[in-house]
């Protein structure tokens, strides 16, 4: 039975700790299932003759691509990878259309491959006014929000007011531009080639911020940098930006999206930006919400270590009046021993102290205890001056030598000299520490008469 006592907290032990490994292992599978059937035929999309025509006419799709880790990047084989690569190669499965990365290397050159028809589509712009005068927009199949990337040391960046007078840097052609000229035009922009020149020129000191992508901000190493705050009611819908003058690729782009099963594009997502949590600053009224529950939780652990103490102090109280009751219990009886005993008896201390005695020992002396604890004989006129210095010496003297003593005497009393049987031990402490004498006498005389008294009459 003990055995299965001590067995069954460790199997809920280990059921608990295989419940929570098994969310990550269920998540490993699906990714790995869904990675597995990615080889297996698509459906191919429902299209109308012009498409069709369309396609056939234009087999390949030319892409201008700036990398943009784990969205659209190249990998150490030089190959392009990422969440808007595997978008693309469903597409490509879905529609037959064949894509053909054109590497860019800043956004102003890539919306010119755009702009010249050099290149047919974007996996990686953002929409802006600006850019639907040349661009066509499909469908978003995901997104992000804008966040502000300041200098760590700085205060955290809230709102575009915050940058009133600064610098801020942009990659040119940054799909928020015209919105900052035209609405903050207080704001100082500072046009760059690429988002790395922003982050180095706020790390330097000569931008007081940047904007990026929440996502992408995650990335990179603080360092010197700090995420602030989200640019509030801006937001980065993932689409796909097509060159205008192709209504019939943007049309093959939306349909293939509408078909794309939802939990594949969410396995995609989870592929590539599972870990890659946006740093969100709560507002007030979310801080207080929090702070609010922290404190009911702290308050709700006080309170239950209050109850849990006041539970252990209201045992320990109990105890120790179910022990103090159990030393009056023993104290009581003792005491009701000593007083049957007919011989006086008496406990002093290690000064010659009278702790306790019996009724025997009161009759004795004609006096009372109250009138006689706590003090010596030479203290007392209970006995003659002579007989009370004669016997608290040598009290004192045996509690210097620790020996017991045994033996018949005579002493004067008040009442006149007495033949008495005399005894006197050293007591201890359950410590061993010597903590008095117990002691006491016989009256020979009166013991013979109570023994002549009860002889039988021959």
């Amino acid at each position: 039975m003990l055995f299965f006592r001590g067995f069954k907290p460790a199997v809920c032990w280990i059921l608990l700790l295989g419940a929570l490994g098994f969310g990550p292992w269920v998540k490993a599978a699906q990714l790995t299932a869904h990675e597995s059937r990615e080889p297996a035929a698509v459906a191919p999309v429902k299209l109308d003759a012009q498409e069709l025509q369309w396609i056939a006419e234009h087999p390949t799709v030319i892409v201008a691509s700036a990398q943009y880790p784990l969205y659209l990047f190249k990998d150490e084989h030089g190959q392009w990878n990422g969440l808007n690569n595997d978008v693309l190669n469903r597409i490509s499965a879905m529609t037959g259309l064949q894509f053909l990365h054109e590497e860019t290397f800043s956004t102003a050159q890539l919306l010119e491959r755009l702009e010249s028809g050099v290149a047919d589509m974007s996996t990686t712009l953002a929409m802006s006014e600006e850019r639907k005068e040349f661009l066509d927009f499909s469908h978003a199949f995901g997104g992000a929000g804008w966040v502000f990337v300041g200098r760590a040391g700085a205060p955290p960046v809230q709102s575009m007011n915050q940058l009133s007078k600064r610098v801020l840097a942009l990659p040119a052609r940054h799909a928020l531009e015209a919105t900052i000229r035209r609405d903050y035009p207080a704001i100082e922009l500072r046009s760059v080639k690429t988002y790395a020149e922003a982050r180095a020129l706020v790390e330097s000191g000569d931008a007081y911020a940047t904007i990026e992508n929440e996502t992408g901000a995650q990335l990179y190493p603080s360092g010197q940098l700090k995420v602030g705050h989200m640019v509030e009611g801006k937001w980065e819908a993932d689409h796909l930006a097509v060159r205008k003058g192709q209504p019939q690729l943007l049309s093959i782009l939306n349909k293939a999206l509408e078909a794309f099963p939802p939990a594949e594009l969410r396995a995609i997502r989870l592929k590539w930006l599972d870990g890659i949590v946006p740093v969100q600053t709560p507002s007030t009224w979310q801080q207080i919400t929090e702070w609010g529950c922290w404190s009911v939780f702290f308050a709700s652990v006080f309170a239950l270590l209050s109850l849990l103490w006041n539970r252990r102090l209201t045992v320990l109280i109990q105890q120790r009046r179910d022990a103090e009751k159990d030393l009056n219990d023993q104290l009581a009886f003792q005491h009701a021993l000593i007083d049957a005993m007919p011989d006086p008896m008496f406990v002093r201390d290690l000064e010659g102290r009278l702790i306790m005695c019996n009724k025997s020992y009161e009759e004795g002396l004609s006096t009372r205890f109250d009138q006689i604890q706590g003090r010596q004989l030479i203290e007392l006129d209970v006995l003659p001056k002579e007989t009370a210095e004669q016997l608290h010496a040598e009290f004192m003297a045996q509690l210097g030598t620790r020996k017991t003593r045994f033996s018949e005497r005579q002493l004067m009393f008040k009442d006149g000299v007495r033949d008495i049987y005399q005894w006197t031990v050293p007591f201890y402490s359950a410590d061993g520490q010597l903590r008095g004498l117990l002691g006491g006498w016989t009256d020979l005389a009166k013991r013979t008469r109570q023994v002549g008294s009860v002889m039988p009459v021959s």
